[in-house]
């Protein structure tokens, strides 16, 4: 039992030193500390618990969410590969956190954060670009569930995991979706009857074909884009899509 206390004391002190050097990103506070495994369906961290840790997402895919007072889940967002998280909060976590699928993830014990980030006035902008991606991200959530349809919802959720993942828009893009339909009506506040039947009325419709269980191909990216509900189609999408494709004749 000694020598157990002796370890955990050890890593705490290796993992709290501060780094040598001016680290250049916040992805770069993370790259001295071991890389851990969790399986499909093994839990990060769960709601309520101390917030002693940031993690970095090394490969694969988490969901997070809430399980509101009548016992249902609700889903509040998605990680993937590069993002890192825990960087908004302070005593406990707001959220539990779950591996989709295999999960690598690195963690950094967050007085070293705080400390780097006090030793290196250029790691606070990228801090502030953080916190305001995660409030941005929290308002389009707020709109999606209660200004728009099934539809729209669909869509817009396909729209964010484009911008996501290859960041190009236009026909023909593969949108990998690790999570299962149900994660996606747990995210949409929708059933997952009407998530399937939404998704096989836009294929039936010959705006998305499916490749598979977990990626769909975007057929006709700009009436995606339309029935997503979202004005700003308009004209950034609809020019760089014009772009793309005078560049592919």
């Amino acid at each position: 039992m000694l020598q157990t206390k002796n370890i955990h004391h050890l890593k705490e002190v290796t993992n709290a030193a501060l780094f040598d050097g001016e680290p250049d990103s916040l992805q770069a506070l993370f790259k001295r500390q071991p890389i851990e495994h969790l399986a499909a369906g093994q839990s990060l961290f769960f709601e309520g618990d101390i917030a002693k840790h940031l993690f970095e997402v090394v490969e694969g895919s988490l969901r997070i969410f809430k399980i509101i007072s009548d016992g249902r889940r609700v889903i509040t967002g998605f990680l993937h590969a590069g993002d890192i998280v825990g960087v908004s909060l302070k005593n406990h976590y707001l959220y539990s956190a779950e591996a989709i699928v295999d999960v690598r993830v690195r963690r950094l014990v967050r007085k070293t954060f705080e400390a780097e980030i006090a030793r290196c006035p250029d790691l606070r902008p990228e801090v502030f670009s953080h916190l305001c991606d995660e409030m941005a991200a929290a308002q389009d959530q707020m709109v999606l569930l209660s200004c728009k349809n099934a539809e729209e919802r669909v869509c817009t959720f396909l729209r964010k995991q484009i911008k996501r993942g290859s960041g190009l828009q236009g026909n023909g893009v593969l949108v990998e979706l690790p999570m299962t339909r149900l994660d996606i009506a747990d995210y949409l506040g929708l059933t997952i009857e009407t998530v399937s039947r939404t998704m096989t009325k836009l294929t039936q419709r010959g705006i998305l074909c499916s490749v598979g269980r977990h990626a769909v191909q975007v057929m006709k990216y700009g009436v995606l884009a339309q029935l997503s509900g979202d004005d700003e189609y308009y004209s950034d999408e609809r020019a760089q899509i014009s772009y793309a494709g005078a560049n592919h004749h």
